[in-house]
């Protein structure tokens, strides 16, 4: 079914044991910008402690949430290892526009020492150094102060009007075929 009204994702939400840990990760790691950090029921209908953070110019591409009544508990470093308790989202993504970028990031990551839970990986099964899986980019997935996964990518394939995958240097990747067009 082709919609068509909804344009892009703009931002993500997610809910954090300690607000002042992430403020420092984002920024310090990420290089998000603090836009307004709001306490539990500044406005009636919130209960909760709300944090804008952004990229670019945008308000905000991201969203801490935090429950002062909470009892927060540490997730496992692997999102498939939880066995127990509601669904969770696996991963959120971040893309750098070009390869420097993206390499700069990693280099910040190592000297800050921040667990990598994956990568530098290439994501292919059509390069030699591919690691069999999809979306032709390099990505690095790291996890922030309260476990959750974050993946670091640049050079993601792009969806030709045949449905075929373009790679990053223009060039069909062979045997792709997107499901919907």
């Amino acid at each position: 079914m082709k919609h068509g009204a909804i344009a892009r994702m703009q931002h993500f939400s997610m809910e954090v044991s300690n607000t002042d840990k992430s403020i420092e990760f984002y920024r310090k790691i990420l290089g998000f910008k603090l836009t307004e950090r709001h306490k539990a029921f500044e406005v009636p209908a919130i209960p909760v402690e709300l944090t804008f953070m952004r990229l670019g110019d945008a308000h905000h591409e991201l969203v801490l949430v935090h429950n002062p009544k909470k009892k927060y508990r540490k997730r496992p470093s692997r999102p498939e290892d939880d066995l127990d308790g509601p669904p969770s989202f696996h991963h959120f993504a971040l893309e750098c526009d070009t390869r420097d970028d993206w390499l700069k990031v990693v280099s910040i990551i190592n000297e800050n020492s921040i667990e990598v839970v994956r990568g530098p990986v290439v994501h292919s099964g059509y390069v030699s150094s591919g690691d069999g899986s999809w979306g032709e980019n390099e990505a690095i997935y790291i996890l922030d102060p309260d476990g959750h996964r974050v993946e670091i990518f640049w050079a993601l394939a792009k969806i030709g009007i045949d449905g075929t995958h373009i790679n990053v240097k223009g060039e069909k990747v062979p045997g792709t075929k997107t499901e919907e067009l």
